[in-house]
This record gives structure tokens, C-alpha cells and sequence, in this order.
């Protein structure tokens, strides 16, 4: 059965993105080789607003061709929208209604995972609703001071398991997690 991985990047003090929405602060690194996780999934799980924002981002021309290839992989992927505003849309499928059944009935077919890209009302959806397999926390060496925090509004713990480190050259450490 397919797994939905949450992997994002996170700052030091636990935010997603900055007071104003930057994401600036990510640092990609070819040590990470994001290229193999991107490998290792065919479907992306958005959030409307991350969708708009991203789903069919198209780097300029002054973008390195490892970017470019990045984006190519990225945007080969099966795409769903978490949306409470249906809508036609050629490059994804929009879900409305029964979330949980729905991510249900996708990890039930074949083929390899799911990347929850975001955004944070989903993730905190599948959060709470216990529907994250792995989570793959890259924290950032740095400190925000605000913004939009990862874990917020929690109707529950959460008892983790970490299975796995990885300490990158930058200063990122990837901390990957399973649910207890």
C-alpha cells in the first residue's frame, strides 16, 4: 500500500514559511539528492492555495538545469486538490468531499508513494486525522522569529518514531518519522 509522506522544510523554531510567506530560508542542496525522493513517489497531494501557488510552477530561464529537472520530475507526478471550491482542471483532480476516504482509496492502488506537499491547513488536516505515514522533517539552520508554524492547533499528541537521520553539509537535518 502506498505511504503519504509528509516531507517539508521546516526552521529551527518550527515555522513552514516566514510572517509574509517567504520560503527563501530553504536551502537545496545536491547532498540531499531530492531527485531520489522525487523518484520514489508518483502521486502529490495539495492543498488548493499550494496548488495555485505551485502546482504548475515553471522555472524562468536563468534556472539551473538540475531546478528545471527537479520541476520536470515534480510536475510528471498524478496531482490531487484538497479544495473546497471544485474546479476543472486538466493537470489534477480535485477532491471536495470525503478526504479521509478518498486518501484511503488512492493509497489503496498500486504503484509507489505520496508526497503531502501542502499547504498547512492540509497538512494540519492530515495531522489531526492521523493520515500521514512518514513524516520527513528537514530542519533548516535558521530561526524565523514568526510565521506559519508546522504543528499548530494539534487535537492530540502525537507519539513519533524516529527511523532515520541524515545531516547534510549545509547544516539540514532530515528527521524521519513514523507515527507510534
Amino acid at each position: 500500500m502506498k505511504k503519504v509522506i509528509l516531507n517539508l522544510a521546516v526552521s529551527l523554531d518550527g515555522f513552514i514559511e516566514g510572517a509574509n510567506g517567504e520560503i527563501d530560508w530553504c536551502i537545496m542542496d545536491d547532498d540531499m539528492n531530492f531527485d531520489a525522493f522525487i523518484e520514489s513517489i508518483d502521486t502529490i497531494f495539495y492543498g488548493r492555495v499550494s496548488y495555485d501557488a505551485w502546482g504548475n510552477y515553471q522555472p524562468d530561464e536563468n534556472t539551473s538545469p538540475a531546478e528545471k529537472m527537479m520541476w520536470k520530475g515534480i510536475h510528471s507526478k498524478n496531482k490531487f486538490v484538497f479544495s473546497h471550491q471544485p474546479r476543472a482542471d486538466e493537470k489534477a483532480t480535485f477532491i471536495t468531499l470525503d478526504t479521509a476516504d478518498k486518501v484511503a482509496e488512492i493509497k489503496q492502488q498500486g504503484g509507489k508513494d505520496i508526497w503531502l506537499y501542502g499547504g498547512a491547513n492540509l497538512i494540519k488536516t492530515f495531522i489531526n486525522w492521523g493520515l500521514i505515514d512518514i513524516y520527513k522533517i528537514s530542519v533548516h539552520p535558521v530561526v524565523l522569529g514568526s510565521g506559519k508554524p508546522l504543528f499548530e492547533d494539534l487535537k492530540s499528541r502525537i507519539g513519533l518514531k524516529l527511523i532515520s537521520t541524515n545531516v547534510f553539509r549545509s547544516g539540514v537535518v532530515e528527521l524521519t518519522y513514523k507515527p507510534q
